[in-house]
């Protein structure tokens, strides 16, 4: 085919592609949509995905249905839906831990910049530092002061080894000098079953997955992170206001889909995205639960990972952090 022959196909299968897409968006989707969320069910992440997507079914009149696949610090579901079929029937509720794993496992088997296409941010959340009611520590300097007077014996748990909370922990020690040891779980509902229980003394915690128990008087809020207290908790000092301004660990959700599906499919989840986080049932919830509700495009979400991951690749660095799955 000579040139101009070339340029004169090209041209023709551009036009048929943009032809497409509207109907493409519009025929989108003609069955269930499978919404990935790494984290078991019950903790704060499972609730916000619930919460987002049981509105985006009931606002777009299309199935979509949630798969919890706890565990290996997210890295299990990040992987099964970087692997999924690029055709929009596929989702990821991705998180912060996507900004993160690149630089704390060596032998990831997913690249998040290359195996997947942002669609939306969802929201945003303080981290919280919760131990049980009972606990003798009543503030952030208890804590300093008991991991100091013995070291390594304290114990802190997370929703997953290499998650934003066990980050969190780890930046924690960092910032305090302090030595405590982390124990993981596959998402946050089984760590604060242990915290309860006396199994564990204290977790960082998404305050979107802490907030029902710290109300409930299971747990007592030591501190959270942000430049402000948080709204459902007026009572609780931000990290800042404890002595530790550079702890902060924003947690961040989003809606994710595996890297080649289609532009329009996407440009019609983040509509839908967008509509359902405009919602005032939605946004007052997310606000109750303890997060903040983002809403933008898809680049704005990319630019925003971005940033994400060169400040947790500076932390994973200096903290001297490495993990294998």
């Amino acid at each position: 085919m000579n040139r101009r022959l070339f340029a004169r196909a090209a041209l023709i299968t551009s036009a048929l592609v943009s032809a497409a897409a509207p109907t493409l968006a519009q025929n989108y989707p003609t069955k269930p949509v499978t919404v990935i969320v790494p984290f078991a069910a019950g903790g704060g992440s499972d609730n916000i995905a619930r919460l987002v997507v049981a509105k985006l079914g009931e606002h777009s009149g299309k199935t979509f249905i949630i798969d919890n696949r706890g565990g290996a610090g997210t890295n299990i579901g990040n992987e099964l839906a970087a692997r999924a079929t690029p055709d929009g029937y596929t989702l990821l509720l991705g998180q912060i831990t996507l900004s993160i794993n690149p630089y704390l496992y060596s032998n990831l088997k997913y690249n998040p910049e290359k195996d997947f296409v942002p669609v939306a941010h969802i929201a945003t959340a303080p981290t919280v530092l919760v131990v049980r009611a009972s606990s003798p520590f009543k503030t952030v300097s208890d804590v300093v002061a008991a991991a100091k007077a013995s070291p390594g014996k304290l114990n802190f748990g997370s929703g997953g080894a290499g998650t934003s909370v066990h980050l969190g922990g780890e930046l924690f020690k960092l910032l305090t000098k302090t030595s405590m040891t982390h124990v993981p779980y596959k998402g946050s509902a089984p760590a604060v079953t242990d915290l309860i229980g006396g199994q564990i003394d204290m977790i960082f915690d998404t305050a979107s997955s802490a907030l029902p128990h710290i109300k409930g008087g299971r747990v007592r809020a030591l501190a959270v992170t942000g430049s402000v207290r948080l709204q459902e908790l007026p009572n609780v000092p931000t990290f800042a206001e404890e002595g530790l301004k550079d702890f902060d660990v924003p947690v961040w959700y989003g809606i994710l889909a595996p890297a080649g599906t289609p532009a329009p499919v996407v440009q019609w989840l983040n509509s839908e995205l967008n509509a359902v986080l405009k919602d005032s049932a939605v946004s007052e919830r997310l606000v109750a639960i303890g997060a903040v509700p983002v809403g933008g495009t898809p680049a704005q979400m990319a630019d925003f990972m971005k940033a994400q991951a060169e400040r947790w690749a500076k932390v994973v660095k200096e903290g001297n952090v490495k993990l294998d799955y």
